[in-house]
């Protein structure tokens, strides 16, 4: 009787994907149920595998905290676009696929007891694109966040903007920035969680744009892919382009942090990153003293001009100038303007330059008077002591009377 041999099945190459992963750094396969629980993270080299949306807001919101806004969006065809299949279908192929609208979900949650406002993009949803839905959601997650002044935490994982759009998609890069700066103007903390990849308008708009960017290890980060930068360049890349280590040591990122210990840093930054807080106005006006020209300019004066101090009086004689006047004239402050206005006058007048004008003592101007001579016979001392200072008259007449 022949002898049956048992047949031997040839050895599949693939494996069921719900029940192994084959990680694409170490190529080793991973067991579904085992990398779920260590977080999706390679346990034999540490690659970060992606995230959808449930997964990521149970890895940094508490649990049962996370309430979604705005379930209802979702995206139109503006434009009828059609490539290898119409952009419906594309919509309704993507949200068989993942059980969303659209690639991202917004809400408010809490971490560590502490309500925030988190949006997360998912990659599974045609790449992570930032259409007119997506970019509204950040918006609109950017808005809560300030009228609840509550921190902002975005999770972004996009290839860029959704080109089936078209104008309509890049127009959200201006809209989330300027929602982002309504944040920063007002003191809201932002903090950005780049992933792998976060790439294209979205990088080019929000992503950058936190109070602190944090990324997970080895995520490709940029605008445009490392090949086409090569190209534009016409130069070799170095090792490590693009990725979060690389643009951690040139200065871009605040820190590269490892998944298992991405809940306890964000939830650490929050007690630093507290919101800002702004007095209101007081009731009562300030009183502001009137501003007033001529004591202001009294006060600058006394401060730029340097106050002279005069010299000591010769003995037994008035007080003297502080030095001799040019060509030998006699400044006379103390003079007073022949047409009796009282007003003084600094002029400098030598002997003989203006004929008719006398002294007190009836002698004319330019000769020998007894103002500040020495005492002679003529004049006593006494004389010398009481002399008033000189006056000047208006005519000679006027003068010999006062002489």
């Amino acid at each position: 009787m022949p002898i049956k041999l048992p047949s031997f099945r040839q050895r599949r190459d693939a494996y069921p994907p719900d029940l192994w992963t084959k990680c694409p750094s170490c190529e080793e396969m991973l067991f579904n149920r085992q990398l779920d629980k260590v977080r999706r993270v390679c346990p034999s080299c540490g690659h970060h595998f992606r995230l959808p949306v449930a997964a990521r807001l149970e890895l940094l919101l508490d649990p049962g905290t996370f309430e979604e806004h705005d379930v209802g969006l979702e995206s139109v065809d503006p434009l009828g676009f059609v490539d290898q299949k119409p952009y419906p279908e594309r919509l309704a192929a993507a949200q068989a696929a993942t059980g969303l609208r659209d690639a991202a979900v917004w809400g408010f949650g809490r971490l560590h007891g502490r309500v925030v406002a988190i949006c997360v993009m998912d990659f599974g949803f045609m790449g992570g694109s930032m259409g007119s839905v997506v970019g509204e959601k950040v918006a609109r997650a950017a808005e809560g966040a300030l009228e609840a002044r509550v921190p902002l935490i975005i999770v972004s994982a996009s290839g860029g903007a959704r080109m089936q759009e078209g104008t309509l998609a890049l127009m959200q890069l201006a809209k989330t920035i300027a929602a982002i700066e309504r944040l920063r103007a007002e003191g809201v903390p932002f903090i950005s969680i780049l992933t792998d990849p976060t790439t294209g308008g979205v990088f080019a708009s929000f992503a950058a744009l936190g109070d602190v960017n944090i990324a997970e290890p080895n995520a490709l980060i940029g605008f445009a892919g490392a090949r086409v930068t090569a190209g534009t360049i016409a130069a070799e890349l170095p090792p490590g382009f693009q990725r979060s280590e690389f643009l951690f040591e040139h200065g871009f990122l605040d820190r590269v942090v490892h998944r298992a210990e991405l809940r306890g840093e964000v939830a650490a930054l929050l007690g630093y990153l507290v919101p800002a807080t702004f007095e209101e106005p007081s009731a009562e006006p300030i009183a502001i003293p009137a501003f007033r020209p001529l004591s202001f300019l009294s006060a600058l004066a006394d401060r730029v001009m340097p106050e002279v101090e005069p010299e000591a009086p010769a003995p037994n004689g008035p007080p003297v100038a502080n030095g001799p006047a040019a060509d030998g004239a006699a400044t006379r402050p103390d003079t007073v303007g022949g047409d009796g206005s009282g007003r003084r006058s600094a002029r400098r007048d030598g002997p003989g330059e203006r004929s008719g004008l006398t002294t007190r003592d009836g002698a004319p101007d330019g000769a020998s008077s007894t103002v500040g001579a020495e005492p002679t016979d003529a004049a006593p001392a006494a004389q010398v002591q009481d002399a008033e200072p000189a006056r000047v008259a208006a005519s000679p007449e006027e003068g010999a009377r006062h002489g």
